[in-house]
């Protein structure tokens, strides 16, 4: 798991220095080796957690006229590895880069279609001058890209793009209005400011004499489903279970994050199972979060039972890490910094910090990511005011987020997340446009499951380690397409086809437990201490929150200590992080020296 950068510029000779201190900015995402390639006219480095050939396995990595940086795993690198030596390939590293770059030279971007895995790569051909970008089918790791004049340069974040100088942090007003109408997740190919990309999932780039080409190398394929319902159960099992086995690859040890939810126990029980020694979980909580706990429809229960009994279990040596509620006030900015532009606040802070914890003994862990949008968990799935929204279930208090805005900047927020919508419907055929629950997996899968491995990706690699999501299986997820959501949702119980396909090895008071969300805080502290934090930002009359807020509203806001917004993104946003959201908006503005083109 590592960083990639890379820089062409054809015409003119590029600066090595500000290269290495554009890399520089990425050292939290690998800090076992820094390695360069160096031309006049191309440059690439990478920053390396080593996990797979600790010894043989460093970037860039050269091979006839291709260069390869790479940030990932891949999981079936010995069935690639098998084909390419029955090809005649020889390797000299058990490194899954070696196998990756030697299986794009035999096979171009058809590789793309062999890949099990977690990946964002370039390759460079020194013969034609091309680059190719390559990304993973579900958007685990991230890669950005910039074209402006001779210049083009890819990245693992956004931060090396703007040290450049090749492009200014500027938001025109499309851009600050697709934030604010989707924020805390993002337009799909958005770089946040304007002229920088994200290379979407599931899709590849060539760049060669100026010219950019991208293309989709998957997408889900909607077929007839003859499976019974036991038939469904079994192939479930089979697949999720050989998902977190070949997850298990490692050459340092791993461990797991068990919440005591559905999901976590389900990776934990496999990883328990199939390992030779006891197996290390972690879970989080927030300081005296039993004290101010409130249930709502969203969040019904608090972990630690749940923990206990599967760590119990499986006999897992568990971590119980609890975070201040000072700490996840603090750790606001920090987990900004990681995430580049504003986030899910406490939410965020909390996994920064957890992450930070678990990286004093392991660079690897599983977690539960992505069960929900698969499997059918979240309420928007099964409770029709939700799902009948004509735009993404998951955003929430549209009139008052509209509210929330200077009337001056003559912002719709509800035109602009229904053309986002409507972008993402029509990706679909005309058969899977008429379906209800294939219209929710796909928006989910392109939107709310990118937004929360971002999340994941972001946070864990700020700490300096890797998280690995099995539930983000193709063949699982491909399966999981064609199944009737009757399987998944079933007796008024979420995930039910999930919930069957382990009861034999999930204690049933985890099995049945009602779902919960990320643990958040509940503790006044935490809505005290933001709403200060946000104050004081109000002090500077020339803050933008002034020409792009209605402050009359936000004051509003501020006035009183009591949490009763409903959710406005999710399932865990209200008040206290609504407020958290406008502190780092600032903040980021500020930070990174925007310039906001209204």
């Amino acid at each position: 798991m590592c960083s990639i950068l890379g820089w062409s510029n054809q015409k003119e000779k590029l600066e090595q220095n500000k290269f290495k201190d554009m890399l520089n900015l990425m050292s939290c995402r690998g800090k076992d080796h820094t390695g360069y390639y160096f031309s006049d006219h191309l440059l690439l480095g990478h920053k390396r957690l080593a996990i797979i050939d600790l010894e043989n396995g460093n970037q860039p990595m050269e091979y006839e006229d291709y260069i390869i940086v790479y940030n990932g795993e891949l999981y079936n690198s010995d069935e690639i590895k098998k084909d390419l030596i029955q090809k005649g390939f020889k390797f000299n590293t058990a490194s899954d880069t070696e196998i990756l770059l030697k299986g794009y030279v035999y096979y171009k971007e058809n590789i793309l279609k062999k890949l099990e895995g977690i990946y964002a790569f370039g390759i460079y051909n020194k013969k034609s001058k091309e680059i190719f970008l390559g990304r993973d089918r579900f958007g685990i790791k991230p890669l950005y890209y910039c074209h402006k004049k001779q210049n083009f340069i890819f990245s693992s974040m956004i931060k090396p793009i703007l040290e450049s100088k090749v492009i200014e942090p500027i938001l025109t007003k499309k851009e600050l209005a697709e934030i604010l109408a989707l924020g805390p997740s993002k337009k799909v190919g958005s770089g946040i400011f304007k002229d920088i990309y994200e290379l979407r999932p599931a899709h590849y780039l060539k760049y060669k004499n100026g010219k950019i080409k991208i293309k989709r190398y998957w997408n889900l394929k909607s077929k007839k489903c003859n499976d019974s319902f036991d038939e469904a159960k079994y192939k479930v099992k089979n697949l999720l279970t050989n998902s977190i086995k070949n997850q298990m690859v490692s050459d340092v040890p791993i461990a797991t994050l068990l919440s005591g939810g559905l999901d976590s126990s389900i990776i934990s029980a496999v990883v328990a199972q199939n390992m030779d020694t006891q197996l290390t979980t972690y879970s989080i909580d927030y300081e005296d979060n039993d004290k101010y706990f409130k249930k709502t429809d969203f969040t019904v229960s608090l972990d630690e039972h749940y923990i206990d009994l599967m760590s119990k279990t499986y006999h897992t040596n568990h971590h119980y890490k609890v975070i201040t509620q000072e700490n996840v006030v603090t750790l606001l900015k920090e987990c900004l910094e990681a995430r580049e532009y504003p986030g899910m606040t406490d939410i965020e802070s909390s996994l920064l910090w957890f992450s930070k914890q678990i990286s004093k003994e392991y660079k690897v862990i599983l977690s539960g990511e992505c069960a929900d949008e698969i499997f059918g968990g979240y309420p928007w799935f099964y409770r029709e005011e939700l799902n009948d929204k004509k735009y993404f279930p998951w955003i929430n208090n549209l009139e008052y987020r509209q509210k929330l805005l200077n009337k001056n900047i003559n912002i719709n927020l509800e035109k602009i997340i229904r053309k986002e919508y409507n972008k993402m419907i029509k990706e679909l055929s005309w058969k899977d446009r008429k379906d209800k629950y294939k219209k929710l997996f796909y928006v989910n899968m392109t939107h709310f499951m990118t937004t929360l491995l971002d999340r994941k990706d972001r946070m864990t690699m700020g700490a300096t380690i890797e998280a690995r999501v099995p539930f983000a299986d193709t063949k699982l997820i491909e399966y999981l397409w064609n199944i009737p959501f009757s399987y998944k949702y079933h007796d008024n119980t979420e995930k039910y086809l999930l919930r069957e396909a382990f009861k034999d090895i999930i204690p049933n008071d985890v099995l049945y437990r009602k779902k919960n969300p990320y643990p958040k805080t509940h503790h006044p502290y935490f809505l005290n201490e933001v709403t200060k934090l946000l104050k004081k930002r109000l002090e500077n009359k020339n803050s933008y929150l002034y020409k792009i807020f209605n402050i009359d509203e936000i004051n509003k806001l501020l006035s009183d200590n009591t949490d009763d917004l409903l959710p406005w993104f999710g399932q865990l946003m209200t008040k206290p992080q609504l407020i958290a959201y406008l502190y780092q908006f600032d903040l980021w503005i500020e930070e990174y020296n925007i310039k906001i083109i209204i």
